[in-house]
């Protein structure tokens, strides 16, 4: 009778055993990805298209059975731009394993987030903060970062500037917020800048909320200021071109937008305000953005709406989406699903380098020492009321190595 209870508890014990064995490389049923958006604050119109992009994304590789079956949720927060609401909303959701990566829209939140989660292996996609290149952790930008894209528009001024005749060094001004984001552009940049030879004239930085730039853009007017470089997020860009138009001053200055201005519904609503300005981008504009097969079949099947409704900043959500998910299948690949973690999710990005975007953008350079999203810009012209291309694409200088961090 000894030996035959003995027996059914090595049984009972071996039999737990098998189970956690198999246990172990049950498929993980889902994992989440956390939005700090912006719906309804000063960046919605860029912010809210992209969010749609990276959930609608979700929503169609899930349907299709996810990655190797694991679903990838989508959880949505409108941060309202405010970092203390974003923080909030992380703290949240730190401590859901589940969540394996975030994005956030906002540079300060960026900044904050680095402190919180320096020893995290926990990625979060964020707009394009050179820092995060510069000090590579579990920060991964968009496209590429500020600098390098304004490194690039130098080279464009430059080309410009040759093709138009002109001797001698052209002036160049920002004109952005008075914040990091404002300031982040010159982190590299104004050190590629004076390495070509051309003139930058002092900043002009203006609060968030600002309706009026009349005094800032006279000030760079008086200084001479050839090309203007306009950051913010639109309307912004709209607000300065019609004072501009209304100052004369677009007949004289070219202007020129960083990745946050006009798409093409600001730009049909008002067309002679931003005719003439340029606008550099990592992902794809106007006609270019409405033909691509993927947003197309997204925005009309997924989120069911017709192409007269589409912001091209979808384009920037559906590239977050094939990140995650490029992301995921690499870590399913080597660790299997049942050992999915952050810090493999975090190990897989880094493995994603020469990804495909379907187009919408360059191809993903993420790698052990880049968290560029990409390496190439497009420059585009608002011409008769569209957003045409005036480049192909364009591979941005390193200007983050130029500053001294």
């Amino acid at each position: 009778m000894m030996h035959s209870n003995r027996w059914r508890i090595a049984v009972f014990f071996l039999a737990i055993f098998g189970m956690g064995l198999l246990a172990g490389n049950v498929i993980a049923k889902e994992v989440i990805f956390l939005d700090l958006s912006d719906y309804t604050g000063p960046v919605a119109g860029l912010a809210l298209p992209g969010s749609m992009g990276t959930e609608d994304y979700l929503k169609y590789i899930n349907a299709k059975g996810g990655v190797d079956g694991v679903q990838i949720k989508y959880m949505g927060v409108d941060t309202r731009y405010d970092v203390a609401r974003a923080i909030s909303a992380f703290k949240r959701q730190r401590r859901n394993k589940k969540v394996v990566a975030t994005g956030i829209v906002s540079t300060p939140v960026g900044k904050m987030m680095q402190a919180l989660t320096k020893k995290e292996r926990l990625v979060t996609h964020v707009p394009g903060d050179g820092e995060f290149q510069a000090h590579p952790g579990n920060f991964f930008a968009w496209g590429p970062v500020y600098q390098d894209a304004f490194s690039a528009t130098i080279d464009w001024i430059l080309d410009d500037w040759k093709k138009k005749g002109k001797t001698g060094a052209p002036k160049v001004a920002v004109l952005s917020w008075d914040s990091a984001y404002g300031r982040e552009m010159l982190r590299g940049g104004r050190e590629y800048a004076e390495s070509k030879g051309v003139q930058l004239l002092p900043s002009e930085l203006f609060p968030t909320g600002s309706l009026k730039h009349d005094v800032y853009l006279t000030r760079l007017d008086k200084a001479g200021a050839d090309y203007i470089y306009v950051g913010g997020v639109d309307p912004v860009q709209t607000n300065v071109m019609r004072d501009a138009t209304a100052l004369g001053l677009t007949k004289k200055i070219q202007f020129i937008s960083d990745y946050w201005g006009p798409t093409s519904l600001g730009i049909s609503l008002h067309p002679d305000a931003l005719e003439g300005m340029v606008v550099v981008s990592f992902f794809l504009r106007g006609q270019e953005a409405f033909d691509n097969p993927l947003m197309k079949e997204l925005w009309t099947t997924v989120r069911k709406q017709p192409m007269d409704k589409f912001n091209e900043g979808y384009g920037i959500g559906v590239g977050a989406g094939m990140n995650l998910e490029g992301a995921l299948k690499d870590a399913i690949k080597r660790v299997g699903a049942g050992k999915v973690s952050r810090e493999e999710v975090w190990k897989s990005y880094q493995n994603l380098a020469g990804m495909s975007h379907a187009g919408i953008s360059g191809p993903c350079t993420y790698g052990p020492k880049n968290r560029n999203g990409s390496e190439v810009v497009k420059f585009y012209r608002v011409t008769g009321g569209k957003i045409v291309p005036i480049t192909d694409w364009v591979k941005t200088p390193d200007a983050v190595s130029l500053h001294n961090w």
